[in-house]
C-alpha cells in the first residue's frame, strides 16, 4: 500500500475515533511536505474545523497526537496552522521498498479471461511506398499504448489496415510494367517496399512530364483559374492515368493477369514491411487488408440504406446526413458504386467486430483524420456498433526532421529504413568520441549500438505528447546527458554494474534488511522510494490519458534522482553492511523499474555500455 494511502485511510480513523464523524478516505488531502518544514506528507486539517469545533492548530495537533500513537508508520509531526506535517519512520519506508522488491512486475497488473478487450489499430501503410518518418511516429505510438494498455490489466489485441488497393498501387504497378525491365527485390537487391516505391516515384515523374506536353501554348499567360481548369483536363487526358484507371477497373472485375501482378508486387512490398517492423520492435495479432474489407464496407452502407439511415441522391451516390450532429452530409458510396475511404473503415470495422468481441476500439491516426473519426463514430454508432459511440481517436501531431539533417530518398520524404539506419551510425560515433566502446567485441559493440540507436528514436519521440506537433533532432537524441534514452539507458546499465558487482562479492538481495536507531536514510533514499512506489499511478495515468509521455518522462525524472544520489553517496564501499545492503536493494529496484517502464514503451535497456 502506498503510503499516501495508509496515512489516508489512518486519517478517516483519526477523525472517527475524535469527533465521531465518517468522511471518504478520498476526501483526506495527503500532499508532499513543502521542502522549508520538517516532515515527509502533510495532511490539510481546515476541513475538519466543523467536526472537531476547534482552531486549525489545536485540531492539527489532535489528528497528529492520535496517528504517532496509533499508527507504526508515523514517527513524528508538527504542526504549521492548519498543516499537520507527518514524519515517516525509517522502517516503514524500508518496508515499502521490501514491498517493492518483492514484486518483479510492479505496477503492471495482469490481464483476467474477463478483462475487457481493448483493439489498438496502428500503422495503416500503402503498399506503393515503404514506411516513413511519419509512419515511425505512428508505430512507436500505437505500439507502446499497446503496451500500457496491457500493464493495466486489458486483454489487448494489435491490429493493422494495409491500404493496398486502389489508384495508388496501379500506377507502382504500371511504372513496373513499363520501365522495370523484370526487376525484383533480388535482381536488384533492394528491399521490396524500396523498389515498388521507385516505381511511384517513376510513374510520377512520367505523369508530370506528360500533363506539361499537354497544356497549353499559352498557359502560363492564363489567369489561376484557368490554370486549374489546363491542368485539371491536362491530367485527365493523360494517357498515362487512363492506363492506370482501365488497370484499376481490370483488378476490380478480378481480371487474373493484373491481380496475379498485384499479389507478387504486393508480396514484395510485406516482406519490406516485415523487416521494418522487426527493427522497430512492433508487431500485430491480426492484420486485415482493404482489398478485403471494401465490399464488406459497402455492403454494411447498402443495409443501412434499406433501413433509411442514409440516403441517396439523384447521380447514384449515396450519403450520410449528418447536419443532426452539428456536421454536414457525408459521400459513402460514388455515383458509379466505387467506394471512399469511410466505406472501407466501416468494412475494417464491421469484420473486427465479427472476429472479436471488442470492448474498446483505439485508432492511432494523425491529427488530419480527427473530422474522418469524429464521422466515423456516429456512423459506427447508426449502424449498431456497441463501441462506435465511444471509439477513440488516438489523434497524434506531426513529426518533421529539422532541414538537412537526415538523407531522404525522395528529398521530401525520409523513410524509416534510413532514419534507424542513422540513428545507429550516430549512437556509434557519438559512442566512440565518448570513448564508450573500449573493450568490447564487434559483437557487442553491434549489438549495444542497435540498443542505444533505437533507444534514443524511439524515446525522443515517445518523451513528447503524442497531441503536440514535433521537431526529431538525432543529434539531440543520443546524447547521453539529459532528457534522453541514451542517458536512461546509462543509468540502468551503471546500476546493472554495481549488481554484477555485489554479486561478485557474494551478496543475495532478498529483501532490504535495516534495524531502527541504528542509522537513518536520507531524505535522497527516501525521495527515491516515492518515486519507486509512484509507478503504479503513472502506468495507470498513461492509460487513462492516452499518453506515453507520462511514463517515458518518469524515467528519466528517475534516473536523474538516481544519479544525484549515486553522485553524493557510496554504495558499495559504504562501510556500514546494513546501508550496503538497502542501498543495493534500492539501486537494484531503480533498474528493475527503469526496464519495466522502457519496456512499456517497447525500448530496451542493456546490460552493459
Amino acid at each position: 500500500m502506498k503510503i499516501e494511502t495508509l496515512v489516508a485511510e489512518m486519517t478517516v480513523q483519526a477523525v472517527k475515533a475524535l469527533y465521531g464523524q465518517d468522511i471518504e478516505a478520498s476526501s483526506v488531502q495527503v500532499q508532499k511536505t513543502k521542502k522549508e518544514f520538517e516532515g515527509h506528507l502533510t495532511i490539510v486539517v481546515f476541513p475538519y474545523l466543523k467536526m472537531s469545533r476547534k482552531g486549525p492548530e489545536q485540531t492539527a495537533g489532535e489528528i497528529g497526537t492520535w496517528l504517532r500513537e496509533n499508527v507504526e508508520a508515523v514517527s513524528s509531526y508538527n504542526v504549521i496552522k492548519g498543516f499537520l506535517n507527518l514524519v515517516i519512520s525509517t522502517a516503514e519506508w524500508v518496508e515499502i521498498l521490501n514491498g517493492i522488491n518483492s514484486d518483479e512486475s510492479f505496477g503492471c497488473r495482469k490481464a483476467a479471461d474477463n478483462s475487457p478487450l481493448v483493439m489498438i489499430e496502428y500503422s495503416s501503410p500503402n503498399t506503393n511506398k515503404p514506411l516513413h518518418l511519419g509512419h515511425v511516429r505512428n508505430n512507436l505510438l500505437g505500439g507502446a499504448l499497446a503496451n500500457i494498455m496491457a500493464a493495466n490489466g486489458f486483454r489487448v489485441v494489435k491490429t493493422n489496415i494495409v491500404n493496398d488497393r486502389g489508384i495508388h498501387i496501379c500506377k507502382s504497378m504500371l511504372a513496373w510494367l513499363k520501365w522495370g525491365n523484370g526487376a525484383t527485390p533480388e535482381s536488384t537487391g533492394k528491399k521490396g517496399d524500396h523498389l515498388i516505391g521507385d516505381y511511384y516515384v517513376e510513374f510520377d515523374r512520367h505523369f508530370r512530364a506528360e500533363v506539361k506536353s499537354l497544356l497549353p501554348a499559352d498557359y502560363e499567360n492564363l489567369d489561376e483559374k484557368a490554370k486549374e481548369e489546363a491542368k485539371a483536363k491536362a491530367e485527365k487526358q493523360s494517357p498515362l492515368m487512363q492506363e492506370a484507371h482501365a488497370m484499376l477497373v481490370k483488378w476490380e472485375a478480378g481480371d487474373p493477369e493484373v491481380r496475379a501482378l498485384w499479389e507478387k508486387m504486393n508480396g514484395w512490398v510485406y516482406a519490406g514491411f516485415d523487416e521494418t517492423y522487426r527493427r522497430l520492435g512492433v508487431s500485430f495479432d491480426k492484420i486485415y487488408y482493404e482489398s478485403q474489407t471494401y465490399l464488406e464496407g459497402k455492403g454494411k452502407v447498402l443495409e443501412g440504406l434499406e433501413k433509411g439511415l442514409f440516403f441517396r441522391k439523384e447521380d447514384g451516390s449515396v450519403w450520410a446526413d449528418l447536419t443532426e450532429n452539428g456536421l454536414d452530409q457525408k459521400l459513402l458510396l460514388r455515383s458509379d458504386g466505387t467506394s471512399v475511404y469511410m466505406t472501407q473503415d466501416i468494412g475494417t470495422a464491421k469484420l473486427r467486430f465479427q472476429d472479436f468481441p471488442i470492448d474498446r476500439m483505439i485508432y492511432v491516426v494523425g491529427n488530419e483524420q480527427n473530422y474522418h473519426f469524429q464521422v466515423l463514430s456516429i456512423l459506427l454508432d447508426r449502424l449498431g456498433f456497441k463501441w462506435g459511440k465511444d471509439l477513440v481517436h488516438f489523434s497524434y501531431g506531426m513529426v518533421e526532421l529539422p532541414e538537412g539533417k537526415m538523407k531522404s530518398r525522395e528529398g521530401t520524404v525520409v523513410d524509416a529504413d534510413d532514419l534507424m539506419d542513422e540513428m545507429i551510425e550516430t549512437a556509434r560515433q557519438t559512442s566512440a568520441e565518448l570513448g564508450k566502446l573500449d573493450g568490447m567485441s564487434e559483437d557487442e559493440v553491434n549489438e549495444i549500438m542497435r540498443i542505444v540507436g533505437m533507444g534514443a528514436l524511439k524515446y525522443f519521440i515517445l518523451k513528447v505528447d503524442a497531441r503536440k506537433n514535433m521537431t526529431f533532432n538525432p543529434k539531440e537524441s543520443i546524447d547521453f546527458n539529459g532528457n534522453t534514452g541514451p542517458f536512461i539507458q546509462y543509468t540502468y546499465a551503471r546500476i546493472r554494474s554495481i549488481m554484477r558487482k555485489a554479486a561478485d562479492e557474494g551478496i543475495v538481495l532478498d529483501k532490504a534488511i535495516y534495524s531502527d536507531g541504528n542509522e537513518v536514510i536520507s531524505e535522497k533514499e527516501i525521495s527515491i522510494i516515492r518515486m519507486l512506489s509512484g509507478f503504479p499511478d503513472v502506468v495507470c495515468q498513461a492509460a487513462d490519458d492516452y499518453n506515453p509521455s507520462v511514463i517515458a518522462n518518469y524515467c528519466y525524472d528517475l534516473a536523474k534522482e538516481f544519479n544525484q544520489f549515486y553522485h553524493d553517496f557510496s554504495i558499495m564501499h559504504e562501510p556500514s553492511r546494513q546501508l550496503k545492503l538497502f542501498r543495493l536493494t534500492l539501486a537494484g529496484n531503480v533498474g528493475k523499474i527503469i526496464r519495466t517502464g522502457m519496456g512499456l514503451l517497447g525500448i530496451e535497456v542493456p546490460e552493459r555500455m
